[in-house]
């Protein structure tokens, strides 16, 4: 991670052609370019780019050890009352240093490794929720600046309807009571226009605030959605691929594994080597020597082990967990898409049926054959099923881009290198 995040992103998407291939702009959503820096200055995906520096250097740290050299300095005098000269100044010096056993240096660098392949993995799914986050907030901005327009198009429509209906009031064709019922009906959706102004101000603000470098358009793009065309096993096998949550579960398990084998290893307790030097009978008697010192074992060190092991169960168990749950997912993300497009469709059909009635009672009324009440309870009927078709519409969408998200389809969420850790996080 020495590069900085946005080169290192949009280089990893031009380096491979699958890549280049896989992700693309689409009309209804904000560009990639714009994703990207977006994402890229998120605060949780800079903590988690920062994490895999950390691990980086936890990696270092485990690759040298925490063995230290140990200097020992001493100086005495000696009296000895049998020796006419009678005093001796002495002196000695000692260096001593543990070691590590073989396996045990082994281990550490693999424990140094995989603490680095998890902050990857962390990176990776900060990335992922970011991407989620975005998504969701995105399409929230979608369904109320389309609630705002279609309650425009409602008073609109309510102003030349009050109008029509004050003209008949004038020439005496129609009670003044149908002119108070179609200022009364325009009243109710100017209002009704007011909160829907204040929702996408107030989605809109909370939007670009966690995404400073989004800009929605002046009004979004409602494009037809598509339906999904592959089946379950396809996305279950591309999204549980690409599962950062599952990685890091994986990885988890592993990290306590190796963890295991560690304190199985210091069963053994690490030998400490010691060289030294002395000086005695004022220099008379010179010593050089070679020490080795190892521990005693206590029950310590089985215990630890036997925690270890212990752990390494526990984090089997959680990775079932997350699986499990991952699979239950992805069925019911696949059935809300599927079930999402024909619900879609459905809803569509309806509110144009519903639509087409309301500009047959309108032309009725202005003909004098229908009553205002028929033609208001016609429009409310009309504007609330456009309402309805337009946020099937949008849910169809967002579920169709959610599942190509998880699946890494959409938006990139990380490198080939965070993909290949996640990929062998399991064992």
């Amino acid at each position: 991670m020495k590069f900085h995040f946005g080169f290192w992103l949009m280089a990893a998407c031009a380096a491979s052609p699958a890549s280049a291939e896989s992700f693309r702009d689409f009309p209804d959503l904000p560009s990639l370019q714009m994703v990207t820096k977006a994402m890229a200055a998120n605060p949780s995906v800079l903590a988690a780019q920062s994490g895999v520096k950390v691990g980086e250097a936890n990696q270092e740290v485990l690759r040298a050890g925490s063995y230290e050299y140990n200097v020992r300095l001493g100086t005495q005098q000696r009296t000895v009352r049998m020796d006419p000269t009678g005093k001796f100044n002495e002196w000695n010096v000692s260096v001593e240093r543990p070691f590590r056993l073989p396996n045990k240096a082994s281990l550490d660098r693999e424990l140094g490794s995989q603490g680095v392949s998890q902050a990857k993995l962390a990176y990776g799914d900060a990335m992922h929720e970011s991407g989620r986050t975005l998504l969701r907030m995105w399409f929230n901005w979608v369904n109320t600046s389309q609630q705002a327009q279609q309650w425009e198009s409602q008073v609109s429509i309510l102003k030349e309807q009050s109008s029509i209906v004050n003209k008949r009031v004038k020439a005496g064709d129609a009670p003044k009571l149908e002119a108070m019922l179609a200022d009364s009906a325009l009243a109710q959706a100017e209002s009704s226009l007011l909160q829907a102004k204040l929702r996408v101000r107030v989605v809109l603000t909370d939007l670009t605030q966690r995404f400073p470098g989004i800009v929605p358009p002046s009004q979004p793009v409602l494009m037809e959605p598509e339906p999904v065309t592959q089946d379950i096993t396809y996305w279950r096998e591309q999204i549980l691929e690409h599962n950062h949550e599952l990685g890091l579960a994986r990885a988890e398990s592993k990290h306590w594994q190796l963890m295991a084998s560690r304190a199985s290893a210091d069963r053994m307790p690490d030998p400490t080597v010691g060289l030294h030097l002395a000086s005695e009978r004022g220099g008379e008697d010179r010593i050089a020597g070679l020490s080795v010192s190892i521990a005693l074992p206590g029950g310590a060190r089985s215990a630890n082990a036997n925690m270890m092991q212990a752990q390494n169960g526990v984090a089997l168990q959680k990775e079932a967990a997350v699986l499990a749950r991952l699979n239950a997912e992805v069925n019911n993300q696949f059935a809300t898409a599927q079930a999402s497009y024909e619900s879609w469709k459905s809803i569509q059909s309806a509110a144009a049926g519903i639509q087409r009635n309301a500009e047959l009672m309108a032309r009725a009324y202005s003909l004098g054959e229908a009553g205002l009440t028929d033609v208001l309870t016609a429009r409310k009927q009309s504007v609330e099923a456009k309402l309805d078709a337009m946020m099937a519409q949008t849910n169809a969408a967002e579920s169709r881009y959610r599942l190509m998200l998880d699946a890494h389809q959409l938006w990139p969420l990380d490198t080939d290198e965070d993909e290949e850790d996640a990929a062998h996080a399991h064992y």
